[in-house]
């Protein structure tokens, strides 16, 4: 049994540690039924036209049934306007046909597309957090060198300072 659009609306994927995204997968679906429901909706209105085109065959068939009794030109008659009906009829069969061929492929060029993206998305996320894990090791690299234990243990003599600060505040009150 074909898939109608609710049960591509309604169907539910198991979750995986890495599967897809869940969004994603739902937009992707919801084109797809709404794809889907253009489709049988034009198939509907086509197989109507088709009843239609057919109705009106069995009238000219009646009608060439009931002109065969009557004179012979007129037979010939009916038999083009039926010869005319069914050429009629599969060129809408062929335009229908040519229709939903096309809409398909299109569909399936766009999933096709849709899934390629994605793959170029899940290539340039890898690359970025690649990039982003050797930036930040690198700057770990930078703090766990000797040089902060070599400045955190950099003493000072203050005391030599401070007395060089006296002399100097000595001389500059004698000028």
């Amino acid at each position: 049994m074909p898939l109608s659009p609710l049960d591509i609306h309604n169907k539910e994927f198991s979750r995986a540690f890495r599967g897809y995204q869940e969004d994603e997968v739902n937009e992707f679906l919801e084109q797809i039924m709404k794809d889907y429901e253009k489709v049988i909706k034009e198939r509907t209105e086509m197989e109507e036209r088709m009843k239609s085109t057919d109705e009106r065959m069995g009238h000219f068939t009646n009608l060439e049934t009931t002109l065969q009794k009557s004179i012979f030109v007129a037979q010939e008659a009916s038999e083009e306007v039926r010869r005319n009906a069914q050429k009629e009829a599969d060129l809408i069969v062929q335009e229908a046909e040519k229709n939903a061929d096309r809409i398909v492929n299109e569909s399936l060029a766009k999933a096709r597309r849709i899934a390629t993206e994605i793959e170029e998305l899940k290539k340039q996320s890898k690359i970025f957090r690649n990039r982003f894990k050797m930036l930040v090791e690198a700057q770990l690299d930078l703090i766990e060198t000797e040089d902060w234990n070599t400045l955190l243990e950099y003493d000072l003599d203050t005391e030599n300072i401070d007395q060089i600060e006296k002399k100097e505040a000595g001389s500059a009150a004698k000028e």
